[in-house]
């Protein structure tokens, strides 16, 4: 059942299109995330469903109560749509206890004291920040600070929780562990989430769905598992994962390889729905490559130029003609030495227009 939507949101800034026609829908207890590359216009829909941007074109819901519409002239302002906010920027006041920080907004609403100290006692134990709660954020490391605007956040019983990039400035370390202390804590109050990231492996991890966006224009909008399996065009592919291209020509139906004069695999065969083009993109996922014999016919030849041992995975570099691709295999996987020839398969291969 849907709970927040978003129907034909459009952003301009002038002559520029921020955002374009978007439309979605989010549960009621969904972590929704938006990735993109910067500048794709997923911080502009955030700041639109926040009601910190006017909307140019569309309407934004919450449930059967209408935020934003120009065209009916409505706007509900960010302190009256019971959405917490945590951003790139931690935004704790130093001079304030972390007590304080947690209680400020509450504050401001005007509530009892008796009700602020125990949403704030409640929101400091769920962020496993009672101990620290008599100090200043200042003497808390970076993840300790974002726990303080994780609990200032979830001190007013948000309907939804706004998260834009809330986790990049931290050591990476850091960010792995606050990911999943936000999803345990989305499962524990229920609340929506909306998640604003460029990192892939945030939103992969954290979403039950995932938007990708690119200049402004949703892409595709699918659980992790089918946007990793299943991407909807090469930008997803590309942005989804590590991916290798290789450019080919179509030649009645076979696709070789630019610049590649050794032997080609058997499957190197175009798929029916790119017969019409001419300049076409293999595509590859470095986990998804098989080092196999000079002998085998689905074997594709190239020379080992680069090997790099990333702890678990031996990383290879290898040169196809004049295009390189990445492999990657367990550590305890035997493979070729730099300088060597080799061959190797594909598991899953894709195949896009080169110019899509």
């Amino acid at each position: 059942m849907s709970y927040v939507r978003l129907v034909n949101v459009t952003k301009r800034f002038g002559d520029v299109i921020a955002v374009n026609n978007l439309n979605y829908e989010i549960g009621k207890g969904e972590c929704f995330s938006m990735l993109g590359p910067s500048g794709c216009g997923k911080t502009t829909t955030l700041r639109m469903v926040a009601g910190f941007e006017d909307l140019s074109d569309g309407e934004v819901w919450v449930g059967d109560r209408l935020l934003s519409s120009p065209a009916k002239n409505h706007y509900t302002p960010p302190e009256n749509r019971n959405f917490g906010m945590v951003f790139q920027a931690f935004a704790v006041w130093p001079h304030l206890s972390v007590y304080e920080n947690v209680a400020f907004p509450l504050r401001i609403r005007k509530l009892d004291e008796k009700e602020i100290d125990q949403r704030t006692m409640d929101a400091l134990r769920a962020t496993n920040l009672v101990s620290a709660k008599d100090g200043s954020p200042d003497f808390l490391s970076g993840g300790g600070k974002q726990r303080v605007a994780l609990a200032r956040a979830l001190a007013i019983n948000p309907d939804v929780m706004l998260l834009d990039e809330p986790l990049s400035s931290l050591d990476p370390h850091l960010r792995e562990e606050m990911r999943f202390e936000i999803k345990d804590l989305q499962m524990k109050y229920g609340f929506s989430i909306i998640y604003v990231t460029h990192d892939q492996s945030e939103a992969m991890a954290l979403s039950d769905r995932i938007l990708v966006m690119k200049l402004g224009v949703v892409q595709q909008i699918d659980t992790p598992l089918n946007i990793y399996n299943h991407p909807a065009n090469k930008f997803v592919f590309s942005f989804i994962g590590l991916s290798n291209f290789l450019s080919a020509k179509n030649e009645n139906g076979r696709a070789k390889v630019v610049n590649h004069n050794g032997q080609l695999p058997a499957s190197f065969v175009v798929p029916e729905h790119l017969a019409g083009e001419t300049d076409v993109s293999f595509a590859s996922r470095p986990s998804e490559i098989d080092f196999t014999t000079m002998e085998d016919p689905e074997g594709l030849h190239g020379v080992i130029t680069r090997k790099a041992f990333l702890g678990e995975i031996v990383d290879y570099q290898m040169q196809v003609g004049d295009q390189f691709l990445r492999v990657q295999k367990g550590r305890r996987d035997p493979g070729p030495e730099p300088g060597e020839s080799c061959a190797v398969k594909f598991l899953r291969p894709f195949w896009y227009a080169e110019n899509e």
